[in-house]
């Protein structure tokens, strides 16, 4: 998979926790009593880029920060998450922009204090970080502006990152913020939300309707492919210069701090674009996980598996559920499960072609915990199992289909002739297979049932096998 590319002005996030129990008596204002609980978040573009990282997708980020104790943090925090800041500039001269936010009971934010030097970043500080993007542009598969107007974004360098994905034909997803259209003039979405659409279209965005009209303008006038406005309570739309493509409402259940949702609803745009996903299904996404961010106190990661929650609670499903068992930390969400007290239900094999007695199998064998994880053999595995005329379907496509199935919580593809070892990474509650099998014949039962686990035994559908599908079509 290609990487995004992730611009713009790099921000710390601090939150100091504390009580707020007696007004002052120099003044009427509230005596804040810290408790010592701190807590440091990668912002702005930094938390697009983060986000992007929890979605497995790789993440370079090209910014500048001070070089600085906040600066210092902002660059391990953006180590630790998995983002490349090869392209990270720490300025001696520069300020780490930073926001802190004292919080008291509840969550509540009390004060506000902001650092930052939004002067203009000067272009002598940049040329050989576009110069070494420019050399490995190959690797770059989209690019997302992210502009806080903090001065990383000048107008000459946005243009040039513009000018350079048409060049090599990258997309570019641009969250803005100026008004100024000529700054961002041929990227190939514009995401601005409803008072940012308003000023720049110099139009009423007051309705849905009138914001629809707006973003057609501002479509136009920006030689734009899209505009995707963000209207809080309205959810969102999509529109191209010819009108309303898509609208999707809002999926917030309950609003505590919208912190951050803008970079995280852009992140996920982009991880589902540079997966293949159409850009229609790709804002269902999006949205879904700046639902999910609002619910979080304060700048936050929002992960896959939470937004894949979320949408199989309004009963939709997407490709989102599928875990790389080779990469460190791929198998996260299932840990957050564990812990979070959800009894998961493994069960693995081939699924060359799917029919209606895997689904049957599958649907019983999810009835029996909270999660289902299927184990998908490698098409190598599958050869040394099958002969060298199978699979019929890549794993690659066996994993879209099974992940699409609304039952269906994860799927991850193993690449040896058993799941056993997955198994044990997993440690599942429950291990199903189908068929006619004994427990003491299935890969990783002794080492389910040693870990207080169950195994059970699953009737396939008479009849309904790939096998005797692909058979059949050989006989015509």
């Amino acid at each position: 998979m290609k990487k995004v590319l992730v611009i713009g002005d790099a921000m710390l996030d601090s939150y100091h926790f504390g009580d707020v129990n007696r007004i002052s008596p120099e003044a009427p204002v509230p005596v804040f009593l810290e408790k010592g609980n701190r807590k440091y978040s990668p912002g702005g573009a930094a938390n697009v880029a983060v986000n992007i990282a929890a979605i497995g997708v790789p993440t370079v980020f090209f910014a500048i920060s001070g070089n600085d104790n906040y600066g210092t943090i902002l660059k391990d925090q953006l180590g630790e998450a998995g983002v490349d800041t090869s392209y990270l500039i720490l300025e001696e001269s520069y300020r780490t922009i930073s926001k802190l936010r004292y919080i008291g009971p509840g969550n509540q934010q009390i004060l506000r204090v902001d650092r930052e030097d939004t002067s203009p970043v000067e272009d002598k500080y940049l040329e050989e970080a576009f110069k070494s993007i420019e050399d490995n542009i190959q690797n770059i598969g989209l690019i997302i502006l992210s502009d806080y107007l903090k001065g990383f974004l000048t107008e000459s360098t946005t243009k040039k990152v513009i000018d350079i994905a048409k060049k090599y034909g990258i997309k570019t997803l641009v969250d803005v913020k100026d008004k100024n259209i000529v700054k961002y003039k041929g990227a190939t979405l514009l995401k601005p939300n409803r008072k940012e659409l308003a000023d720049m279209a110099g139009e009423d965005t007051s309705t849905v309707e009138k914001a629809i009209n707006a973003a057609r303008a501002l479509c136009s006038k920006s030689e734009s492919d899209y505009v995707l406005a963000t209207l809080g309570a309205d959810g969102m739309i999509l529109v191209n210069k010819d009108g309303l493509i898509s609208q999707t409402k809002s999926t917030a259940k309950e609003v505590f701090d919208v912190t951050g949702a803008g970079d995280t609803s852009i992140a996920y745009l982009a991880a589902e674009l540079i997966k293949g996903t159409d850009i229609e299904q790709a804002m269902i996404v999006a949205n879904y996980a700046a639902g999910v961010q609002v619910s979080k106190v304060g700048t936050s990661i929002v992960y896959p598996d939470e937004v894949c929650a979320a949408m199989q609670d309004d009963g939709r499903s997407n490709a989102a559920g599928i875990l790389d068992y080779y990469k460190e930390g791929g198998l996260e969400p299932l840990v957050r499960a564990k812990e979070n007290g959800k009894k998961i239900v493994f069960t693995n094999g081939c699924f060359d072609i799917l029919h209606v007695g895997h689904i049957t199998y599958l649907r019983k064998a999810k009835r029996l915990g909270d999660i289902l994880v299927i184990g998908v053999n490698s098409d190598d595995s599958v050869r040394r199992l099958k002969g060298e005329s199978r699979p019929i379907n890549t794993c690659k496509d066996r994993m879209t289909i099974l992940s699409s199935l609304d039952f269906v919580d994860y799927v991850v593809e193993f690449k040896e002739d058993t799941p056993e070892g997955l198994i044990e990474k997993i440690t599942p509650d429950v291990l199903v297979k189908g068929g006619d099998y004994k427990p003491e014949e299935i890969a990783g039962a002794d080492y389910v049932l040693a870990n207080g686990g169950e195994v059970k035994i699953i009737d396939f559908v008479p009849g309904k096998s790939t096998t005797g599908i692909v058979e059949k079509m050989k006989r015509g």
